[in-house]
């Protein structure tokens, strides 16, 4: 497997970063952006995840030795 925490941290800082982007823009009374800022930080980590999951299967596939 070998997969390092800096993964996780990297989630955890964008959850922070976007939480404080959507925090701010929604009090200055910029909504959408705030939504556009969180969809965006939400893309972002969904594209690691997936990526993620990707190498797993191949990992799977190699050990298993399918297809």
């Amino acid at each position: 497997m070998g997969y390092d925490i800096n993964l996780i941290f990297k989630i955890i800082g964008i959850g922070i970063l976007v939480g404080v982007a959507h925090y701010v823009l929604k009090n200055s009374g910029k909504e959408d952006y705030a939504v556009i800022a969180t969809l965006g930080g939400l893309g972002l980590v969904l594209i690691w995840v997936v990526q993620l999951l990707g190498n797993f299967f191949d990992q799977v596939k190699s050990v298993f030795k399918l297809f």
